[in-house]
């Protein structure tokens, strides 16, 4: 195969995964450059905490910035997270150490690089945070975002278990 063919093929394989990207969790997403570069924002439903919904907003590569910047196979790890209460909240079981878990993650390259939501619940505050980053195996990033939502008012249950209390 020609370096032409090759270019060609790797245009078309970044043209069809850019196609592909799409799920049912996209809230929105506008163009914010004439490069078709996009900010998308999908709708996280935390699979163990029912009536706390985030919105999380990130930087999606467009074709035409790709081909003039060549590194075909990564996207920024810039993101930004906000959660809300959207209804009444039913807590499952969920890891109540100081790491908590991970409740989402979306790849920002072809292999390695992901895009992560981590739940981690402070019984000091009564508050569920949930915080965005990027996960590589080398060279981490330190941009993430932060969102808190307060359990205080007393719509929280606790399924299966009492609130956990911030002695223990």
């Amino acid at each position: 195969m020609t370096i032409g063919k090759f270019a060609l093929a790797l245009l078309g394989a970044a043209m069809i995964a850019s196609a592909c990207t799409g799920s049912d969790r996209e809230a929105g997403e506008f163009k914010n450059d004439w490069l078709g570069n996009e900010i998308k924002i999908d709708r996280l439903a935390d699979p163990k905490v029912q009536g706390i919904t985030c919105h999380i907003a990130y930087f999606d590569r467009g074709v035409w910035d790709r081909i003039g910047k060549g590194n075909w196979f990564e996207d920024p790890s810039n993101s930004s997270i906000s959660c809300l209460k959207t209804g009444p909240v039913v807590i499952g079981k969920i890891d109540l150490d100081r790491s908590g878990e991970e409740v989402w993650d979306r790849g920002r390259s072809l292999i390695f690089k992901q895009l992560a939501v981590r739940r981690i619940y402070d019984p000091n505050s009564d508050t569920m945070m949930y915080v965005s980053f990027s996960r590589k195996p080398v060279d981490g990033s330190a941009k993430m975002s932060l969102s808190t939502v307060s359990l205080y008012d007393g719509d929280v249950t606790w399924a299966g278990r009492e609130r956990p209390d911030p002695r223990d």
